[in-house]
This record gives C-alpha cells, sequence and structure tokens, in this order.
C-alpha cells in the first residue's frame, strides 16, 4: 500500500503542479485526501507487520499517522479560505497545493519507516515542500524566512547523515550490517558506546531543527511566521512530531545500550534550555504567529523533559506530543481569521476582538487555556505525568525551575491573547464587512475538542497505542 501510495501522491503533486483549473485543484486534492485517509486505514489493519520492507506500522507509527491525517484534512480544506481569495497565478497556486501534498506525503512516509537512513531521506523531502510553502508570499521576508530555513535545516540533516554514518561504524564493530531499528536494537548490546554517544549527539542535534528544540529551533520561527495559516499549522504539529519520530527511534536503540543515562542528562538539559529561551522571547514577541512559535517550543521542551525522565513521563511526552498537536494547529489555522479582520500580526494592532467576531474570540480564550495547560485541555494531564515523573527520577531542581518558567510563559501569553480579546487601541483598524468560514470554525473547535476529550476520557485503544510505543523502549 505504501508504495501505491507514494506513487499516487507524487503524480497528484505533479499535477497540482501543472494545472490551471481551480476546480480540477479542489478534485486533486480531495482525491488525496482520500488517499490518506485509505493509508491511515490500510496501515491500522497491519498494526505491528512491515509494508514493503523499509515501511512498518508499529504503534508509534500508527499514531502519529493518525494525527497527521486528523490535521491535514482541515489543513487543505482550509486552502479555500487562504489561498483562493488572494491575487495569485495559477503557477503559485498550483506550487502551494502540490507542496501541500508533497509535505504530507513525506510526513506519512518518514512516520512509517523502519530504517533509520529511509527517514532521514523523506525528513529531506519536507525540508524541500515546506520551503516551497514558506516562499508562498514571494516578497522579501518570505525570501529571507525560505534561505534560513533551507540553510538551517540542510545543515541538521547533515549532523543525522553524520550520525547514520558513525551507527555504521558502530554496527561493523558489532558484525551487523542492516540499519533496520528493529535489527539495530537486537544488537544495541554490542554496539561500541564511544561511537554510539557521538551519534546521539549528531543525530539528536539534526533533528531538533524539526522537534523545535535547541540549538536548532531557529529554523520554525521564521518559517511558521511567514508561510501561510494552514502550512504553519502542518509546521507546528504534525512536522514537529516527525522530528520526534526521529530522534525517538534513535533513543530506541540508545535505551538499549550503558549510554542511556547519559542521553537523558543531555535531553535533560537541553529540554530545560529550550523552555528557557522560550520563556525570554515570549516575554518580548509581538508577532501573533511568532509568539504561538515559540510556545511551540516550550511545549517541545515539556515533551523532552518526558523522555528524559522516564517510567510514567514517556507516556506524557508521547500524549502531550498528540493533544498539543490538536490545539496548536487549530490556534494557526484561527491566525488566518484574525488576519482578514486586522490586516496584521501584530499583537498591539489586534483588539477588541470579541466585537468582531465573538465565535472567533470564544475559540482564542478557549484556545489560550489549552495550551496554557489548564484543565480542561488534556496538556495539564501530560504536563502533570511529566512532573511526577520528574519527582519520581529525582531531577527536583530541574522541575523547580520549568515550574517557574512556565508560569512566566503563561503570564506572557495571558497577557498577549486577553489584550487581543478585549483591549481596543488607536492602532487598531479593523476590515469592514468581514465574512469568516463557518465550516472552518468547527472544524478548529472539533481539534481543540479533541484535546479535551482525549486528555480526560482517551479511549482505551489510544491508551493502547502509546503503552506499546513506551514499550519500544528499555529501561
Amino acid at each position: 500500500m505504501i508504495v501505491t501510495y507514494l506513487i499516487v501522491s507524487i503524480l497528484i503533486a505533479l499535477l497540482l503542479f501543472v494545472n490551471k483549473s481551480r476546480v480540477l485543484n479542489g478534485a486533486f486534492v480531495g482525491l488525496f485526501m482520500v488517499l490518506q485517509c485509505a493509508l491511515t486505514v490500510f496501515e491500522f489493519t497491519q498494526r505491528g507487520n512491515y509494508d514493503a520492507v523499509y515501511f512498518k506500522a508499529d504503534s508509534l507509527a500508527l499514531l502519529m499517522l493518525a494525527v497527521l491525517t486528523v490535521v491535514a484534512i482541515p489543513a487543505l480544506l482550509h486552502k479555500f479560505n487562504y489561498v483562493e481569495p488572494e491575487a495569485e497565478t495559477p503557477r503559485s497556486r498550483g506550487i502551494y497545493y502540490g507542496a501541500m501534498v508533497l509535505l504530507v506525503m513525506a510526513l506519512s512516509a518518514a512516520t512509517l519507516s523502519s530504517h533509520i537512513a529511509v527517514t532521514w531521506i523523506f525528513v529531506e523531502v519536507t525540508t524541500l515542500s515546506a520551503s516551497a510553502l514558506v516562499f508562498h508570499r514571494r516578497n522579501a521576508g518570505s525570501i529571507e524566512a525560505t534561505w534560513k530555513y533551507i540553510f538551517v535545516c540542510s545543515i541538521s540533516l547533515v549532523f543525522v547523515f553524520i550520525g547514520i554514518l558513525l551507527v555504521s561504524i558502530s554496527l561493523g564493530a558489532a558484525g551487523q550490517a542492516q540499519l533496520q531499528y528493529d535489527s539495530l536494537m537486537r544488537v544495541a548490546a554490542d554496539l561500541d558506546p564511544f561511537w554510539i554517544k557521538i551519534a546521539f549527539v549528531f543525530i539528536f542535534a539534526g533533528y531538533t531543527a524539526k522537534f523545535g528544540l535547541l540549538p536548532m529551533y531557529t529554523a520554525g520561527i521564521d518559517a511558521k511566521d511567514k508561510a501561510p495559516a494552514p502550512a504553519a499549522a502542518l509546521f507546528s504539529s504534525v512536522l514537529m512530531n516527525v522530528g520526534f519520530v526521529g530522534i525517538f527511534r534513535f533513543y530506541q536503540i540508545v535505551s538499549r545500550t550503558s549510554v542511556r543515562p547519559w542521553a537523558d542528562n543531555i535531553i535533560m538539559v537541553v529540554a530545560v534550555l529550550s523552555i528557557l529561551i522560550s520563556a525570554v522571547y515570549l516575554i518580548k514577541v509581538k508577532n501573533i504567529k511568532r509568539m504561538l512559535a515559540y510556545s511551540s517550543v516550550e511545549h517541545m521542551g515539556v515533551v523532552a523533559l518526558g523522555l528524559a525522565a522516564g517510567g510514567v513521563g514517556c507516556f506524557a511526552a508521547i500524549l502531550h506530543l498528540v493533544l498539543h498537536s490538536f490545539a496548536k494547529s487549530a490556534m494557526f489555522f484561527h491566525t488566518g481569521h484574525i488576519y482578514k479582520y486586522f490586516k496584521s500580526k501584530n499583537i498591539y494592532s489586534i483588539g477588541n476582538y470579541f466585537g468582531h467576531n465573538r465565535a472567533g474570540a470564544v475559540f482564542m480564550l478557549l484556545a489560550f487555556v489549552c495550551i496554557a495547560a489548564m484543565p480542561p485541555s488534556g496538556l495539564f494531564v501530560s504536563e502533570l505525568l511529566t512532573f511526577k515523573a520528574l519527582i519520581a527520577s529525582h531531577h527536583i531542581l530541574a522541575l523547580v525551575i520549568v515550574l517557574v518558567l512556565l508560569t512566566t510563559i503563561i503570564w506572557a501569553l495571558g497577557r498577549n491573547i486577553l489584550k487581543m480579546l478585549f483591549v481596543n487601541s488607536e492602532n487598531v483598524h479593523v476590515q469592514p464587512s468581514v465574512r469568516h468560514n463557518v465550516a472552518e470554525m468547527v472544524m478548529q473547535y472539533l481539534l481543540l475538542a479533541l484535546t479535551v476529550w482525549l486528555g480526560f476520557c482517551p479511549p482505551q485503544f489510544f491508551v493502547d497505542l502509546i503503552n506499546e510505543a513506551v514499550q519500544l523502549i528499555t529501561f
């Protein structure tokens, strides 16, 4: 199925590139959404089995693929609000649609990949397709953001490639030649700790460009700011998830070696520093999309904390990743609605949103509650479990520092969002007769509802998938 999916997706993307008809654009995108859903359903029926040798539908892959499909469908449907009304050429429209399809395709393949090099290849494809989306506006800011994204991501993927080479060296010493994740886990105890340590540094640092942690987090900030809202929603959720998958897959191997305690310390330090960076920038940020982008850095820091703490923290990390994907993508979708009213991304040029779009303002208020991890947000549950894991693993100092930083972040987010909702000023200029798409608002509310439901009343199959993913790590 995965081979058929890849071939058909590439054909659809090519047709979107060359097609000039809006009607056919919609038909091709609709066909791809059906194909994406079909892949997801098929992989669930093949749970635990390989697909075309280099892809495997294990628990983590299924979970991330399901999240990707749920977020990708509204991202593709939001195109009518963000792309169609713009004064654009058929060429730019075709590039946008084709790049969206290629991005979702590459994310699906990277998620399902069972081979360390195949994961790297499809992550590289996400860089190329995402770059086309960042460049969509074709102005000075988008050009700068595009080159920055390509430059940082290219360096990061070189790091990952070096890490793969180092793993190969270690495999040679163990008498093993395959780079399948399952094969690597079987011989993990025989791998040379020295080479695995160096490989972990390169692979972890490389994938932070997608995951959104130090040192490569800067790649995503400008990209999320300059890309159209639906693309930014993908960048802030499922693209970051693929970065986590790349790190988690190699962490599965490291957890079976003597290197794990050392690796946990590296992850812990990076997580705390990433949350610190997020707190510092959120205090001063004036751009709503950059504010949400730095908030994503903070949440990925929390995910990394749970992974490093171990135990229930690993369950919390995956749960937090899933819930953040729904909440943050919904907020990025809504930034497009806000821009239609105020024609600005500057927080100080947005005000009294309640007076202009009550349904949108209620959404933003609920979304703030969700990303601030306050009840009834499911992120409250995942953060609470993360804190419990930090206490159980005796990382009390890290816990205290993180609590102070998270309090600062909630204050900074609350100050900005509540200002946009309730406070008016002379700098605010509202566009007359603005319409918002009711169907898009419904999709955004449904994503928030998933954040609450999966946190407090998760179905058993969802919990089982997370538990099975956690069992891939040896404690």
